[in-house]
């Protein structure tokens, strides 16, 4: 079993799900469930969550080696997820957890967390994000268990079946989307591209779209036996191009959530852009304006993504009749 914690020991702040004691009858700290989540009627569908940039709101709050991670989720994103779908000391799940931001702002708002990372690199960082959550007041408990995400079953102790409230994730978007660039003698330099240094073919990122969705569906499969009665994954995901062609990654996941037996209740819109006076003011990436400004020079009239899609799965419950029925959630398809 990979120990939770970087120094080979367990951390006070973490919860001990690795023990004796963690054994059937663990109940941790987590409230029984009471039925339905924190959405309100009224919540609106679009998240707006890039009001500040990705930089000013990691500033501080996380360490400074986090940026080099090459896909890191917006904390407003995270924030906005286990503010609506949890309550404080609950147990919020991240199989692929990268720097630890669902970590991180679980924790800030005083909910447990615990998290899978298949890269040694990152999981580090993911513990120093922890540590200093826990520097700056943050009261919740949260871990890191290095591993193969696709693998949930063997690396995540039985007494937490059941447990998880909320899972939050994104599935990564392959090499060639993300990274840092600088003016370099010949023109624009990226780094801080890569996942790893080896491009281990165990890291879903160097899959193709099949099998991207074959290791993600595995993934799902697994948080599925993990969560509680009324529990709910959320996974955000965009589309991106390829050669000109644009990849459905969301459409791709809704696939892989009902392969796995979950039940697609809400898709949202979460905001990569700002709202300022009724209108949206774009953050895009270097990338993304060169994609954009090639196509138009080319004559194709191809527009910024602005937004990641918001895909809320919960498990089927069982109807009167025995079967399964779907569920649907306020502000939701």
């Amino acid at each position: 079993m990979p120990d939770p914690t970087t120094a080979g020991h367990r951390d006070p702040h973490d919860p001990d799900t690795h023990s004796t004691a963690a054994g059937k009858d663990y109940q941790g700290r987590h409230r029984p469930y009471e039925g339905g989540h924190r959405a309100k009627a009224d919540d609106l569908s679009v998240w707006a969550t890039a009001q500040s940039t990705g930089p000013i709101q990691r500033r501080g709050r996380y360490v400074p080696e986090s940026v080099k991670h090459p896909a890191r989720m917006l904390p407003a994103i995270a924030a906005h997820a286990i503010d609506a779908y949890t309550q404080p000391g609950d147990l919020v799940l991240d199989p692929m957890c990268g720097i630890g931001t669902t970590l991180v702002e679980a924790v800030h708002a005083s909910r447990d967390a615990f998290g899978i990372e298949y890269e040694p690199r990152w999981s580090n960082i993911a513990d120093a994000n922890i540590r200093h959550a826990h520097d700056q007041g943050a009261t919740g408990r949260a871990s890191v268990i290095r591993g193969d995400a696709t693998r949930l079953s063997t690396l995540v102790p039985s007494a937490l079946t059941g447990q998880v409230a909320l899972v939050v994730t994104s599935p990564p978007y392959g090499p060639t989307v993300h990274g840092l660039v600088r003016p370099g003698a010949d023109g624009v330099v990226k780094y801080d591209d890569r996942y790893n240094d080896g491009e281990d073919r165990g890291n879903l990122a160097y899959r193709d779209l099949t099998g991207l969705a074959d290791g993600f569906t595995q993934i799902l499969a697994g948080c599925a036996t993990l969560l509680r009665p009324g529990g709910v994954v959320v996974v955000t995901a965009r589309p991106w191009r390829k050669r000109g062609e644009l990849v459905d990654l969301p459409s791709a996941v809704i696939a892989a959530g009902q392969r796995a037996g979950l039940i697609p209740i809400e898709r949202c819109v979460a905001l990569l852009a700002a709202v300022r006076d009724g209108h949206l003011v774009a953050r895009p990436s270097f990338f993304q304006l060169q994609q954009v400004r090639k196509a138009r020079a080319g004559g194709v009239p191809m527009h910024l993504i602005t937004h990641e899609d918001v895909l809320v799965f919960a498990l089927p419950r069982l109807g009167r009749g025995g079967g399964s029925a779907d569920r649907t959630g306020p502000g939701g398809e």
